[in-house]
């Protein structure tokens, strides 16, 4: 099996783990807002350790980062931060499981923005499998209000903004580690990750001492937990990253679909939610639908 592919399962089941954590905060103790900082802040001080650790050990000095590589990774890294927010607040309007998948259109999106931006090109059986995730999106975006199978809704509208900004930040993310000066894979993931992780901690952190007065404090009293949003976030970042270096971002994301999996798994577990027979098709198609975007790539 290749590297890439188990890093991305991996990434998968971390990042599964850091939504529980996200939504548990969410639900009282932190706003949207300070569960977002959380994930960046209790990342930044980890990732920079191990950085300067492993390029310690390594016996190389920073690689070259060129003005390209700050337009990626800074791209990248405000669509994650939007994204992550958008996140948040959809498990708010749904349940983990379903929040979960209207996210994971960030696949069949990814292959559509890698096209437009990178000239990735989409076969007709792949273009057949984003069809069908469409389907399933309808299908899912039903029942928020009075009108069951009313597609436009809040829950909609959050988890296909919120696809397409990690799909974004996918792309950024493996144009900044291609654009590192060095042809070790991991180095250039952890300088890449080193350099988004800082800048989001600091956007973030300025965000909310503007417009949220007091919860970089709550941020701090939720430590306890909130720490290993942090761990969580950073051994899925860097899985991602190490895999975006190896592979197409799209290709990746087919794979790391396992997490639909995980995730029904955690609702059940942690939440004790259940989906509905009609929800149920909706997450078979979308992920039926990004499995084969992999396959028949």
């Amino acid at each position: 099996m290749s590297a890439w592919v188990l890093l991305a399962i991996f990434a998968a089941a971390f990042q599964t783990l850091r939504f529980v954590l996200q939504k548990h905060l969410s639900m009282g103790a932190l706003s949207v807002g300070g569960a977002t900082f959380a994930r960046f802040a209790y990342s930044m001080p980890f990732v920079l350790v191990m950085a300067a650790v492993y390029l310690g050990w390594m016996g190389a000095a920073l690689p070259r980062l060129g003005p390209l590589f700050w337009v990626y990774a800074l791209t990248g890294g405000l669509a994650q931060i939007l994204a992550t927010w958008c996140m948040v607040a959809l498990f708010a309007a749904r349940n983990f499981a379903v929040g979960i998948t209207f996210k994971k259109t960030e696949t069949v999106q990814t292959a559509l923005i890698g096209f437009v931006l990178l000239g990735d090109r989409v076969s007709p059986w792949g273009m057949g499998a984003i069809l069908i995730g469409l389907v399933g999106v309808v299908v899912l975006s039903g029942g928020a209000g009075t009108d069951r199978w009313r597609i436009f809704n809040r829950a909609a509208a959050l988890g296909l903004v919120a696809g397409a900004l990690f799909a974004v930040s996918a792309v950024g993310y493996r144009g900044a580690t291609l654009e590192v000066g060095s042809s070790d894979a991991l180095t250039r993931a952890l300088v890449t990750l080193a350099a988004v992780t800082t800048s989001q901690a600091l956007a973030m952190a300025l965000w909310l001492r503007w417009r949220e007065a007091g919860e970089i404090g709550r941020v701090i009293a939720a430590r306890r937990t909130a720490v290993w949003i942090g761990l969580a976030g950073l051994g899925g970042s860097l899985c991602w990253f190490t895999a975006f270096t190896l592979q197409n971002a799209a290709y990746v994301f087919a794979v790391g679909q396992v997490e639909v999996i995980f995730s029904l798994i955690a609702a059940r577990v942690f939440f004790g939610e259940r989906i509905t027979r009609r929800e149920g098709v909706g997450v078979a198609l979308v992920t039926a639908s990004v499995l084969a975007v992999g396959f028949f790539r």
